[in-house]
């Protein structure tokens, strides 16, 4: 079976602290996605319990690019309103330094989890519920599938204000010249 992707971001803010640590929901219980999936409570259960036996983590990825790891995940859970993850974005690596440059800036916003569909049903419309998973990474995207997911990135590095502002008055310009 072939790895899936769903892009989704926080739904509430995936925050952004000193520069490296990040958390907030890679998946939102019950909140169909642009492809018309809608991932169940204790989805993750099993998955993330096999993980943790096997001692095993989920892995943080760049973009769904397994060559591009830039961080780990030191926290994965399933609470009441989805995939609750917590981690650190590696400054030693080349691209996690440019992931933090780009979510300081507010220039992605998005997460997004691949995985492997072990259950899932349809409801009387036709649409997919995902009822058991098997997770195997939550990575950093421009791009969520899930609309109403998005990231906002907030820092403690008094630079980064600096450049959130310059975006954000570009993304004014863009508007008022279109």
């Amino acid at each position: 079976m072939e790895l899936e992707r769903k892009y989704c971001a926080a739904g509430q803010a995936l925050t952004v602290r000193d520069g490296h640590v990040i958390e907030g929901y890679a998946s939102l219980f019950g909140e169909a996605d642009q492809g018309g999936d809608m991932v169940q409570r204790g989805a993750y259960a099993a998955s993330l319990a096999k993980l943790g036996r096997e001692g095993r983590c989920v892995k943080m990825l760049w973009q769904h690019d397994p060559a591009q790891p830039i961080g780990v995940w030191d926290e994965v859970r399933e609470d009441g309103r989805g995939l609750f993850v917590k981690g650190r974005v590696l400054e030693s690596v080349a691209k996690g330094r440019e992931a933090i440059a780009l979510l300081s800036a507010g220039a992605i916003d998005g997460l997004s989890i691949g995985y492997r569909t072990l259950r899932a049903v349809k409801d009387d419309g036709g649409q997919r519920l995902l009822t058991e998973l098997e997770l195997w990474e939550v990575s950093l995207v421009t791009f969520p599938m899930l609309p109403s997911a998005r990231v906002a990135a907030k820092g403690d590095d008094p630079g980064a204000e600096i450049w959130r502002e310059l975006a954000a008055g570009l993304r004014a310009l863009r508007q008022d010249a279109g």
